[in-house]
């Protein structure tokens, strides 16, 4: 978009038809980057509608030095990625979002693969070191946040999200080792978030 700063300086404004020019500018970019991850229309304009109701909210916060374009791709990938944690742990919601319903396979062969993932998930969280996998069931299973583990465990918080880090990263080569495609290795290791 040409003058790209200027515009960010009219909507820091309060202008309403320069909201209005953006949305219509980048509405489209918006859905196809959440629909990527999303896969279903209906969610992905959700999106699209909650990125630039945060972008109005926030009008007068924003940078006109910095790209408009990237903060509204970063505002899409965090709402997605929330959207997905959230899909994660309801599972109508995961079985809208990622395809996994009755009509696309049996009750039989949705229960084995359900088992089959989950296995795979319990290996991978059972290859972590003793100590990262204390720190990781503690957050994920025990439900405590970073500072109660750190606190607990009297180590540092720094640690604490270091070695998080490391679980996840572990998690996450491990499943795409299992040649699980990457949207299913987002949802597993988010279900144990």
């Amino acid at each position: 978009m040409d003058n790209e700063h200027s515009y960010v300086v009219s909507l820091r404004n309060n202008d309403e038809e320069t909201f209005r020019h953006l949305f219509e500018f980048y509405k489209d970019d918006v859905y196809m980057y959440a629909l990527s991850f999303l896969r279903h229309k209906e969610y992905a304009e959700e999106i699209v509608q909650e990125v630039f109701l945060k972008v109005w909210i926030n009008r007068e916060n924003l940078d006109p030095l910095l790209s408009f374009k990237s903060y509204l791709f970063t505002i899409t990938r965090n709402l997605t990625f929330n959207f997905l944690r959230k899909a994660a742990n309801h599972k109508k919601l995961r079985d809208e979002i990622f395809h996994i319903t009755s009509e696309t396979c049996n009750s039989g062969e949705l229960k084995i693969r359900e088992q089959e993932l989950e296995r795979i998930r319990m290996e991978a969280i059972e290859m972590l070191p003793p100590g990262r996998k204390r720190i990781f069931e503690m957050s994920r299973l025990e439900d405590k946040s970073y500072e109660e583990i750190s606190q607990e465990l009297g180590i540092s918080l720094s640690t604490v999200k270091n070695q998080m880090s490391k679980s996840l990263k572990t998690i996450r080569d491990f499943l795409k080792g299992q040649g699980i495609v990457p949207w299913v290795v987002l949802i597993f290791v988010w279900m144990t978030l």
